[in-house]
């Protein structure tokens, strides 16, 4: 297993293991719809374990490393750092849920994504 120091480094070994493309839309949607299938494998891995009595672990462990590596991709696409990235989410999250999580701040109209 190699040794990952930081989000930085993981973003650049991405680039390693990822396909070539002309067609930079073809790139954003294989990355889109990888990340969503990945996902879906994550769920259906935990489905399986828990509805089913059917232990996947080891399957939500290794898809979990693959939704990670796509969002990496995504973040590579668009020119971000994956660590702001999270520090962002983070700040948004603490901003919304300062006393922690609530029911009530969660129960919010609509979505805004740009949200200040």
């Amino acid at each position: 297993m190699e040794k990952i120091n930081n989000l930085k480094e993981y973003q650049e070994l991405c680039k390693n293991t990822a396909q070539k493309f002309d067609d930079k839309e073809k790139e954003i949607l294989t990355w889109g719809l990888g990340i969503a299938g990945e996902a879906g494998d994550v769920a259906g891995c935990i489905k399986k374990t828990f509805s089913h009595k059917n232990d996947q672990t080891a399957g939500i462990r290794e898809n979990i490393g693959d939704t990670m590596w796509y969002m990496a991709m995504i973040c590579n696409y668009f020119g971000w750092d994956f660590n702001e990235v999270l520090g962002e989410n983070i700040t948004k999250l603490k901003k919304r849920y300062p006393e922690g999580f609530a029911e009530q701040h969660a129960k919010r109209q609509g979505i805004d994504w740009n949200e200040k």
